[in-house]
């Protein structure tokens, strides 16, 4: 295969927004140890900030446009559910499992997703992409091997019970990427995001009732409480807010395999601001994940592959309502 069947302003854009994606994510996880080390222990209120933003910023948007929704309200519950839950328990297993086991169990959600797609959006895999999540997995396996040979491993309190957690929520996550990846195809990305907020606060707001309320109300709110707190939710609204455009472009694998190097961003964090050394094969790791997402989102305009009944639905809409034929991700995704 050629560089330039593979390397093309699609994928380009494809590695840069996955990428900044991976930032936020890790700017989510020093924000959350921060508050951590300050004996703040309540993740579903941090979450409910960043539901709150997409409500009332893409609700308004919504209410002003004054359509009919393209999608039925309760799938959109659904999703908030879902969502929600799986946010409550990766940020739980740490608890339990050391932060190794999290990140090499929180994998599973990529064996998840492609089989999500593959089953439910008719997605056909090539054998190139194939290869490209062999390479991105490889590239995490590295880092877990120098977390290992670093000595850099704690079992947690209770290691079963954490990895059972993480799984459980690397499904989930899987479940809800994969539901956002047809919603943002076949309805509208303001759509899901404002209903997303909508109903993600609802059950964020009954759950933090029943588990985060003695928590909240012992929280003494200093500047080095709130700061974080702001933080993490203007993070985490980002990130929602350009994941749909991700979908959208290369398909939920594609994000999943992206936000495989938010580890070793914080790595690189570490370095440069706190001055710590690490292993070698963290460098090794990050070049490897990007040569994955690569060989994986490469070249997808040159495929010869079957659009899924997806596409085919949003060609046919695009061409009725505007007159414009677009060119859909077809099963690249």
């Amino acid at each position: 295969m050629k560089l330039e069947q593979i390397w093309t302003k699609k994928t380009f854009i494809g590695i840069v927004l996955g990428q900044f994606l991976s930032i936020l994510i890790t700017s989510t996880g020093f924000t959350s140890s921060l508050l951590a080390k300050k004996g703040i222990d309540a993740p579903t209120s941090q979450s409910f900030m960043n539901y709150a933003l997409l409500a009332i910023i893409y609700g308004s948007v919504l209410l002003y446009r004054r359509k009919p929704l393209k999608t039925k309200w309760y799938y959109y519950i659904i999703l908030g559910i879902i969502d929600v839950e799986a946010n409550f328990l990766v940020v739980k297993s740490y608890q339990y499992t050391s932060v190794t086991s999290v990140m090499l169990l929180d994998c599973w959600s990529i064996p998840c997703v492609i089989l999500l797609t593959w089953i439910f959006l008719k997605t056909k895999y090539r054998f190139k992409k194939i290869i490209g999540v062999a390479v991105c997995i490889a590239g995490l396996v590295l880092v877990v091997f120098s977390d290992v040979h670093a000595g850099d491993r704690s079992s947690g309190s209770n290691p079963v019970k954490g990895d059972l957690i993480i799984i459980a929520g690397a499904t989930l996550y899987a479940v809800s990427n994969v539901s956002e990846e047809f919603l943002v195809k076949s309805a509208d990305r303001v759509e899901l995001m404002a209903m997303l907020g909508l109903f993600g606060g609802i059950v964020s707001a009954i759950q933090i009732s029943i588990l985060e309320r003695k928590e909240l109300k012992s929280i003494h709110w200093t500047a080095g409480a709130a700061v974080p707190f702001v933080g993490f939710s203007v993070a985490m609204f980002m990130f929602y807010s350009l994941v749909p455009v991700l979908l959208k472009i290369h398909g939920s694998t594609m994000l999943n395999l992206s936000l495989l190097t938010s580890d070793m961003w914080s790595v690189l964090i570490r370095i440069f601001a706190y001055h710590e050394k690490v292993d070698w094969m963290y460098y090794v790791a990050f070049a490897a994940v990007v040569v994955g997402l690569i060989i994986y989102s490469g070249g997808d305009k040159d495929e010869n592959q079957e659009p899924s009944n997806v596409d085919n639905r949003m060609r046919q809409d695009e061409e009725t309502n505007s007159g414009i034929h677009s060119k859909g991700t077809g099963a690249g995704s």
